[in-house]
């Protein structure tokens, strides 16, 4: 029954992995894909000096991270399209979660077990990452529930969480001076490319340290400082933008609430099943690790919840990850012949169900008419995106469009007025804001309209019928209606092109 359990394990996770890969190419659009396109965009045109990813303006974004530079530095002397290197990136990020959460797991598994045994382990692991979550589907960058990730394989998030794996599994076995700087490094770069998975890594990290058996001694502790104060000299001088500037940043908290509803329906699978797994990991051994990072996680979210600080739900996976490999964990390394057998009947029950609650992922990459009417009731359209501007709409010129579509229109490489997303160190975003709401106005006159057009220089206008506005020169229309407009008469101020 054990050999047919790991069998059945690996063949599952491959299955998921081709899923992956299949959504990959695909690469559906709903949610920030539109963000991480433009800033590739700018770094593609300007390496050193992007300026805002969104709008004509010269101001540093969090959007510059270690990653997306990187994906710059690909698109730049290749000449490849920014959705193909979207398209490379996530594959890169896939094969750095899935080899992150190799060498973790391998932490725990003893080394008698052979990489065979181990590679069960894995695959299990990896399925509970993905499908034990809960029967109500929820949505989110740096979660890994296979809704999520589907939508966020090609995101910095991703790439995040599979840096956290390895930031977690070298801690474990750090000994070496190299060993505690290049986790500094390592840290740093998480931090850098996804503040909010980066403190999920620091919780992890933590709880990696302080359930090390046997104890570090001071030798270790005195390298570990010296890797943390490596890792806090690279977040100080990062160039493009200023990290911790980011804690004075607010606005964050009421698009962060929906993390703190539903939870039941999101998680029991997770809390039922991994909570067990922790249970019995925690009996065993008080100081266990991943029961350590869980409590971090959980005290850190409940906090949030308490003070109203709802962006603070984004530590939720510093809760579900060690849950989640624990349960997988345990199916095949707990100490009782018993536990093991039931625990392996539990898990495949409750990640059957997680999978059946998240099949809608299917329509991701087939039609929606190849699907079963069970599965295609599940099945979100994702966006439609504006490929259908580009044979008029050029790089850097500003289209005045309402905040849906410049969400993703930058991608295509022009400008908004208004930020699609909030713009944390843009001075001006509360005014472009308002401007974008004066033009489409209904009672706004026509001087403070042509006002707003030859203010930020615009180009363009995108707008749905019943939009108010200006009589423009229709040039092509979209779906849902929209209709893309050529300005010709406001005097324009020149837009920051490369």
């Amino acid at each position: 029954m054990r050999a047919a359990g790991s069998w059945t394990a690996r063949g599952a996770a491959l299955l998921l992995l081709v899923l992956l890969t299949a959504v990959v190419v695909r690469l559906p659009w709903v949610g920030d894909l539109g963000i991480h396109a433009a800033t590739i965009e700018r770094l593609r045109h300007d390496l050193l000096d992007p300026g805002d990813p969104l709008v004509a303006a010269d101001a540093p974004s969090p959007y510059y991270t270690p990653w997306t530079l990187l994906l710059g530095c690909v698109a730049k002397p290749t000449g490849l399209g920014v959705f193909v290197v979207l398209r490379i990136g996530a594959l890169v990020s896939l094969a750095v979660l899935v080899t992150g959460v190799w060498s973790f797991v391998g932490t725990f598994v003893e080394s008698a077990a052979g990489r065979w045994r181990q590679s069960a382990v894995v695959a299990l692991v990896l399925l509970s990452l993905v499908l034990l979550w809960g029967t109500a589907l929820f949505r989110w960058s740096g979660f890994l529930g296979l809704d999520s990730l589907a939508l966020t394989v090609s995101y910095p998030s991703t790439f995040a969480l599979g840096a956290s794996f390895w930031l977690w599994s070298l801690l474990r076995r750090a000994t070496a001076w190299a060993h505690f700087l290049g986790a500094g490094v390592l840290w740093a770069v998480i931090l850098l490319s996804h503040q909010f998975t980066g403190v999920v890594a620091s919780l992890g990290a933590a709880a990696m340290l302080l359930g090390a058996r046997p104890w570090p001694g001071r030798a270790a502790w005195v390298r570990l400082g010296a890797g943390l104060a490596l890792g806090v000299l690279l977040l100080a001088v990062w160039p493009y933008y200023s990290f911790f500037g980011l804690f004075g940043v607010g606005g964050l908290e009421e698009i962060h609430r929906s993390l703190y509803r539903d939870l039941p329906g999101r998680f029991w699978l997770v809390a039922l099943v991994g909570g067990a797994a922790l249970a019995l990991r925690w009996w065993r051994d008080r100081r266990d690790p991943l029961v350590l990072f869980c409590l971090f996680g959980a005290v850190v979210f409940a906090a949030g919840g308490l003070s109203g600080h709802w962006s603070w739900g984004r530590v939720l996976p510093a809760v579900l990850v060690p849950a989640q490999v624990a349960a997988g964990l345990e199916v095949f390394c707990a100490p009782r012949r018993a536990v093991r057998a039931g625990f392996g009947w539990v898990v495949a029950g409750a990640l059957a169900l997680g999978a059946w609650t998240q099949s809608g992922v299917l329509g991701c990459v087939l039609p929606r008419s190849a699907l079963p009417s069970a599965v295609a009731a599940k099945y979100r359209e994702p966006w439609a995106g504006y490929h259908w501007i580009t044979p008029w709409v050029k790089y850097g010129d500003v289209v005045l469009a309402k905040k849906f579509p410049a969400r993703q229109i930058p991608a295509y490489g022009a400008y908004t007025v208004a930020p699609g997303y909030p713009d944390f160190f843009l001075a001006d975003e509360k005014a472009r804001v308002s401007a974008m709401r004066t033009y489409f106005a209904a009672g706004s006159s026509r001087d403070q309209r042509a006002g707003v057009l030859r203010r930020y220089g615009v180009r363009w206008v995108v707008a749905y019928p019943g939009d108010g506005g200006l009589p423009l020169e229709r040039v092509a229309a979209g779906p849902r209606g929209q209709v893309l407009y050529r300005v010709r008469n406001a005097a324009r101020v020149s837009a920051r092109t490369s």
